[in-house]
Formats: structure tokens, sequence, C-alpha cells
């Protein structure tokens, strides 16, 4: 098999695997510790299904373009890929800023950790590190397509 095609195809399943995250949420938020918390404000409520929608969205049109058949793949994999570096900012972006709003990103009732490492910061690490090798590997494959288009 090409090599190329073999780095194309790792690329999907790895970045199934991170499309998988957006998925995450609404499988874990829709409960009476977020969602259906009768203690939050109906507008926050409002909010948090919004980006439940949204995340449901996002991981559908990923699984979409990951999988999809066209000519050109690279680009609707380079394209997932921002949407999950988007995702990685976003929550990275939530726990810097955690502390100007009163933020607690563990919960000792819903969350767990590992060695004193919340579950979250976890995930997403490895999602960040996900993301950093399938930018290498989508990379390889467009100078591995550049050079056999030469």
């Amino acid at each position: 098999m090409n090599s190329g095609i073999t780095k194309l195809r790792a690329a999907q399943i790895l970045l199934t695997l991170g499309a998988l995250e957006f998925f995450g949420p609404i499988l874990r938020d829709t409960n009476a510790s977020h969602l259906l918390n009768p203690d939050w404000v109906g507008h926050a409520r409002f909010h948090l299904m919004w980006n439940l929608m949204l995340w449901l969205a996002l991981g559908a049109y990923s699984l979409y373009l990951i999988w999809r058949t066209r000519p050109n793949k690279l680009t609707d994999l380079y394209l997932v890929l921002l949407l999950q570096i988007f995702n990685a900012f976003a929550f990275w972006g939530a726990v810097v800023l955690g502390p100007a709003y009163a933020a607690e990103i563990f919960d000792v009732k819903i969350h767990f950790g590992f060695m004193n490492v919340n579950e979250n910061i976890i995930v997403f690490t490895v999602l960040s590190a996900l993301a950093v090798l399938n930018w290498a590997l989508l990379r390889s494959c467009a100078a591995e397509q550049s050079g056999a288009q030469s």
C-alpha cells in the first residue's frame, strides 16, 4: 500500500477520535449536574443547550468531512483539524480565564481525577497532542502529494 494513502488513513482515524470529543459534552452534560440542574437559571441552561447543539453539528460535519470521498481529501482534513484546534483553544481559554469569572473546572460530584489531575485536563492534553500529531501527518501527506505532482 502507498505510504501516502496509509498516512492519510491514519490521519482520518486520528481525526475521527478527535471529532468524537464534539459529542462528549452531549453525553456528559445532559443531566442534573448541568443542563437539567434546577439550581441553574433558565438562561444558563439555554446557553448550554445552544452549545450542545453547536457541538453536535460540528461533530457531525467533522465526521462527514473526514469520511466523504473527494479528489483533494487534504483540504477537508485540514478543515477538521482546524475545528479541533478551535475546540482545544476554547477549552484552554476557559481554563486560563476561569479565575476571572469564578469558574471551577473540577466538580467532585461529577468529575474524577487521576493522580490529582482533572479528567478534562487529561482529555484535552491528549486531544491537543493528537492535533499536533494530525498536523504533522497532514503536512507529510501534503508534501508527498506535491512531490508526486512534480
